[in-house]
């Protein structure tokens, strides 16, 4: 059935870059243009050139066939002396017909009665003056031939064209190389109007790129360009509008979350006082009272999440740099997070010293293992590398892996991927990887989620750090 017919999808068609397209349309133009006037300026010359050959070819032969039958009527003349005689200052080749068959040639060599075409000597012989262009002997001529009745005869001019041929053919050589110049000149010059043109447009692409990787500041030079000028404003229009938006929205988040902090504080000190009087409540109580404390402590997360997320959106980061051992501080990091993880490295890793802000750092490792324990039952090891001037931090799991389609997006904000509706199973609210993504970013490094390499199903955790001091 039809409807059960695969169904085909088309590649998209891929088209050529807007510099390009502004340099092919001068490459076409430039050849359209130059192979008109090329067209024009050899059909016109051809034309000139040999309509006046033609037009001199005729006046000549036509007087040396009256040259020749005015001496005709002489006796005793040669009609091969006759021929002979006479003008051909265009190097043409008279030839004489006596009767029905007798010829005569001022040049055998050049031309014969043979070359004569069948049907110009038709013409000819039935009274009417004619003349025809062809080749023989691979030679261009302007054959001419004049009947003289009166005379039984009957006379041709054969007029060589090899010279107008040479000079047409030179004529093109020049005009195709001129097109080929010009067509090259053309490229060079939409090469340079669309580097001029395009230059604007790789500022604002320059400049959107500088705004997406956070530098909300960044503004475009005002342009005194009319049309450039409306363009520029409006960028500039947009960013401003964004940074203020942006600023505006971290700062309602920051003064959220400190005023969260203060009920929160009073809530942990009334569930420490319940706490303590836990004993001597009934059990529905106390499962209560659990309950109410386990949100509470992520609720306190939360808040401090969304505290350290303001801060990158306002700029108030800074990092506090320090030289440290990276492998003691892994396995510190990993112990103060509550988690028993084996650290594993290379020996060339032993006694590596990297420069980075060690409170940070320590918040990437306890995020990465609570991500495992909360999505992978736990992380199954740690693993530290060095490549170069740059440390890999490696935190591996036995999970059920993370998509391909996913693993650009968990670590955006409030993200938790394929478990987003799990809420209330301790999943977490999805700011832990983008913290992470935060911290490591900070540090010019970056992390990434990679399927395991060593054939067992899982996910790791890949964080890359440079900074390894000397």
């Amino acid at each position: 059935m039809a409807d059960d017919a695969p169904e085909v999808l088309l590649r998209p068609r891929r088209r050529l870059g807007l510099r390009s397209r502004v340099v092919l349309a001068f490459v076409v133009g430039a050849l359209l243009v130059s192979g008109i006037l090329a067209g024009v300026a050899y059909t016109v010359t051809r034309n000139n050139l040999v309509d006046t050959r033609e037009r001199t070819g005729i006046r000549i032969a036509a007087s040396n066939a009256a040259a020749v039958r005015a001496q005709l009527n002489v006796e005793d003349v040669d009609p091969a002396e006759i021929l002979l005689t006479l003008s051909t200052p265009l190097q043409s080749v008279p030839t004489l017909r006596l009767g029905s068959d007798s010829w005569l040639t001022a040049d055998p060599l050049r031309f014969a009665d043979t070359d004569v075409n069948v049907l110009l000597l038709g013409q000819v012989e039935s009274g009417q003056p004619s003349q025809m262009r062809y080749r023989f002997s691979n030679a261009p001529f302007l054959v001419v031939g004049v009947p003289l009745p009166d005379r039984d005869a009957l006379y041709f001019e054969a007029i060589p064209l090899r010279d107008i041929d040479d000079t047409l053919q030179s004529l093109g050589i020049a005009l195709t190389g001129g097109a080929v110049v010009s067509t090259i000149a053309a490229a060079m010059l939409g090469w340079w109007a669309a580097r001029r043109v395009l230059s604007p447009l790789e500022e604002i692409g320059e400049a959107a790129e500088a705004i997406a990787a956070g530098e909300l500041d960044t503004r475009l030079e005002a342009e005194t360009d009319r049309d450039l000028g409306r363009l520029t404003g409006s960028f500039n229009l947009m960013a401003r509008t964004l940074q203020q938006r942006i600023e505006r929205d971290g700062r309602f988040a920051s003064e959220v979350s400190h005023e969260l902090r203060s009920p929160l504080m009073t809530l942990a000190a009334s569930m420490e006082v319940l706490n303590n009087q836990r004993d001597e409540m009934p059990d529905r109580a106390q499962t209560a009272l659990d309950l109410l404390t386990t949100d509470l402590v992520r609720f306190q997360g939360l808040v401090e999440d969304l505290l350290e997320i303001s801060r990158f959106d306002v700029g108030a980061v800074n990092l506090q740099l320090s030289r440290f051992e990276v492998a003691e501080f892994v396995r510190q990091a990993v112990g103060v997070a509550g988690h028993e993880v084996p650290v594993t490295y290379p020996k060339r890793v032993e006694g590596l010293f990297i420069e980075a802000d060690k409170r940070r750092l320590a918040r990437v490792i306890a995020n990465l293992l609570d991500n495992a324990e909360k999505y992978a039952d736990g992380a199954t090891g740690v693993e530290i590398n060095r490549d170069g001037d740059t440390v890999t931090i490696t935190v591996l799991d036995e999970g059920p892996g993370v998509p391909l389609e996913e693993r650009e997006a968990i670590f955006d904000r409030f993200s938790r991927g394929v478990e987003g509706g799990r809420r209330g199973t301790g999943t977490g609210v999805g700011l832990g990887l983008s913290l992470v993504a935060e911290h490591v970013n900070l540090h010019g490094g970056t992390v990434m989620a990679l399927p395991r390499d060593d054939g067992a199903i899982g996910t790791r955790f890949v964080v890359t750090l440079p900074g390894v001091a000397r």
